[in-house]
């Protein structure tokens, strides 16, 4: 197999059509050797009957269901795992992603690269939604030492190698893009084009972001425990500093401190320390999660797999 394409599908029902025409052509242009992978995350549209039609039509389309919804990077992974090809490439369903890209993400990675990533050149959003994105990738950067491109997305292609090694990775709280990137490998970059999504908004919410970028934050790096025990010290030492300070107050010019100072300061430790204890519970929680090794999801039904030369692959 040459190329793959795999595809989480949540939402956008009405753009997964003209999707597989616009992919059939640019992959025929390319190779015939190929193969589209559609992985229905429990898509609340029903848009597994849609894909159930399409690949009754194209045994090169593979049809894949959850048996829930498990998230995009677990949907991916679950197309990752399936995924054949020497050249897999990872897209949204909503055609944001040009699918006439591929093109030039296939032939960068001709050149020698291991992974190319699609650098969103004309990406529009708000002024709140940039500083957001920046603040979340400047602290990335800080916390894991490792920098990613905040243009760049999931819209990828990577090598069977690179494939192999992702899966290899069955952690519980995962991103694609970002850890792809953090492997390491020859990399490379494509300016890309986008359009408008094709139908309705994108299921991220502001909260699912914090909750995402809280999952990645304490996943890739334990920076954070480390700066609770700093700032702690911090604390530690100017609390001392100043109790010596209030001593020396009180019997050289004998003035009473009195209560404010006192309930302030009590405050003020409390509250750093029921945050540090959050941010310690939320290591145990990943901890407590990773430890229960639960497959990463479960497939309710795959269409085609017969095409895949009937692969039988247990996944952990």
């Amino acid at each position: 197999m040459e190329i793959s394409v795999v595809i989480p599908v949540y939402g956008c029902k009405a753009a997964l059509r003209e999707l597989y025409e616009r992919l059939t052509t640019t992959l025929t242009s390319i190779t015939d050797d190929y193969e589209i992978i559609l992985v229905n995350d429990a898509c609340p549209q029903g848009s597994w009957d849609l894909i159930d039609s399409i690949s009754s039509e194209d045994k090169r389309v593979i049809g894949i269901a959850l048996s829930r919804n498990f998230g995009q990077s677990k949907a991916i992974t679950a197309g990752l795992d399936y995924a054949d090809g020497d050249y897999i490439v990872v897209m949204d369903c909503d055609l944001q992603d040009k699918p006439e890209e591929i093109r030039k993400l296939y032939s960068k990675a001709k050149e020698g690269y291991d992974i190319v990533f699609a650098r969103r050149t004309d990406r529009k959003d708000t002024g709140f939604k940039m500083f957001i994105s920046k603040l979340f990738y400047r602290l990335y950067e800080k916390l894991s030492g490792y920098r990613f491109d905040p243009q760049t997305c999931n819209y990828t292609i990577c090598t069977k190698k690179v494939k192999d090694s992702f899966c290899s990775m069955r952690e519980y709280h995962r991103e694609y893009a970002m850890y792809i990137s953090w492997m390491g490998f020859r990399q490379a970059l494509v300016d890309v084009e986008t359009n408008p999504r094709k139908e309705g908004e994108s299921s991220y919410t502001l909260g699912k972001k914090l909750k995402l970028a809280e999952e990645i934050l304490t996943s890739q790096s334990a920076s954070l425990l480390k700066f609770a025990a700093y700032v702690g010290f911090i604390i530690t030492a100017i609390a001392f500093l100043y109790i010596i300070f209030l001593v020396i107050q009180y019997f050289v010019a004998d003035i009473d401190p009195g209560w404010t100072s006192v309930i302030a300061t009590v405050l003020l430790v409390g509250g750093l320390t029921i945050t540090f204890n959050g941010i310690a519970g939320i290591y145990i929680g990943n901890i407590f999660m990773q430890s229960k090794n639960r497959p990463l999801y479960f497939i309710r039904e795959i269409k085609n797999k017969g095409f895949c030369d009937e692969r039988d692959i247990r996944k952990e």
